[in-house]
């Protein structure tokens, strides 16, 4: 077995889609870098706030001070530019996986799946010969041209992009998601659109594109890849993707998701139609090594566990969160709800409420009044600032939350110190509370 796959994924190939996607990446993370600074979201992000709340473990990854985070944006922008053009490949991509999975970790208020994509992606695209082909590095001659390139990489996003996909459809087989309660929360804040807004707030409209987003993200990537059902499977992308893009504004990702398609294409057919290059450019037969196969293999694996990890967990994992980033676990939840924090001084017992205006801005009070992991962060950072003072306290916190428009209920227990708790990284935290049932 390992010998077919080493002869399937050694085989070499015309390189053009490759190539073509390098041209699609690069631009599109530099319009998300440099879009990022220009639509406000690292000043709001990364420059204002006063406590950042960074994943759990990468504490000490915070944003640079003053202008630092505008330069740090700029530089991933400029990284973009010379990915797509092709100029100094190596050290780009490199360049711009550190300083985006720097920029994910460093803040997970604003979390979305697409930054976890391009930090998977990233990544990729370090080992990719995606210069080998109309680039400036061939042409100053920083690297020798080719023309194909391993069917490994192909298959390599082709099966990364499969998971994204299986996953997304799987996990919105959930009774709040089929009932598109979530998407009636959303769409009632939407019906003001131009041309659009009158049908996003009519009930049918919104089952459809329940059940149609658990259809289309179960279906694309199988008819994709079937020759016959190719140029359907493209629409659907196309539709799916920019409405998603007009209703949502969530940046690049329709746009990435649209731009995998070309992998699905025989390349070929890219080569002719995209580069309007009628040579032809023969396949052939190889073997790719077995420290590849095997690399690729634990990677998959590895994709594979991570979307699953929340059955570990004790309760409802858009309740609590745990397992719920890394998971492709995509706009399943609306929640709304408020928390509040008490400080206790242990020696004298005088309680104190936090104002929580003086430390958070508006989006990570929201963000924190659904999450258990930033409340138990910002409880450790509340203990921290007080022992400067030489003052020893335990940090309460009382909260109601309402899942997809649900009764409120509590979600941690307002009995448990959370300054002195440990955070459980493989199992169920005790404190928080699992939902009891949904009405």
């Amino acid at each position: 077995m390992i010998e077919k796959a080493r002869g399937f994924l050694g085989t070499q190939i015309d390189n053009s889609s490759l190539v073509f996607f390098r041209f699609c990446y690069g631009f599109l993370i530099a319009a998300e870098t440099i879009g990022a600074i220009f639509t406000g979201w690292v000043n709001r992000t990364m420059v204002q706030p006063k406590f950042t709340f960074s994943f759990i473990g990468f504490e000490w990854l915070q944003p640079l001070p003053g202008d630092g985070m505008y330069y740090y944006f700029i530089v991933m922008g400029v990284c973009g530019l010379l990915i797509m053009v092709g100029l100094f490949y190596r050290v780009s991509t490199i360049l711009f996986f550190i300083l985006w999975t720097g920029a994910y970790l460093m803040q997970k208020s604003e979390y979305n799946n697409h930054y976890y994509l391009l930090v998977l992606l990233s990544g990729i695209m370090i080992f990719m010969p995606a210069n080998k082909g109309r680039s400036l590095d061939v042409r100053f001659g920083f690297t020798q041209e080719s023309k194909t390139c391993h069917n490994a990489y192909i298959w390599f996003f082709i099966l990364q992009i499969g998971i994204v996909y299986v996953f997304a459809s799987l996990n919105k087989m959930h009774m709040d998601w089929i009932t598109a309660r979530p998407i009636g929360i959303w769409f009632q804040s939407k019906s003001h659109f131009w041309l659009i807004g009158p049908l996003l707030d009519k009930e049918w409209f919104q089952q459809i594109i329940a059940w149609g987003g658990i259809v289309y993200d179960g279906a694309i990537v199988f008819l994709l890849l079937n020759r016959k059902t190719r140029k359907l499977g493209f629409c659907l992308s196309l539709i799916f993707n920019l409405f998603n893009s007009a209703v949502f504004h969530i940046g690049i990702f329709p746009y990435l998701m649209i731009a995998f398609t070309v992998f699905f294409f025989p390349p070929e057919f890219v080569r002719k139609r995209l580069f309007k290059d009628q040579n032809v450019v023969e396949r052939k037969e190889g073997k790719i090594s077995k420290k590849f196969v095997y690399v690729m293999a634990v990677y998959f694996i590895i994709q594979l566990i991570l979307p699953i990890r929340h059955h570990l967990y004790k309760g409802d994992v858009h309740w609590s969160e745990e397992g719920h980033r890394m998971a492709w676990q995509m706009m399943l939840r609306a929640k709304s709800g408020y928390v509040r924090m008490d400080v206790i001084n242990k020696e004298t017992q005088e309680k104190i409420r936090v104002n929580l205006n003086k430390y958070l801005t508006r989006k990570q009070k929201g963000s924190i009044a659904g999450e258990p992991d930033m409340m138990w962060q910002f409880a450790q950072y509340l203990k921290k600032e007080y022992q400067k003072q030489g003052i020893d306290v335990a940090v309460f916190v009382e909260s109601k939350l309402s899942l997809n428009g649900h009764t409120p209920q509590p979600l941690v227990d307002p009995k448990t110190d959370l300054a002195s708790v440990s955070w459980e990284r493989w199992k169920h935290s005790d404190w928080i509370l699992t939902y009891d049932s949904y009405d």
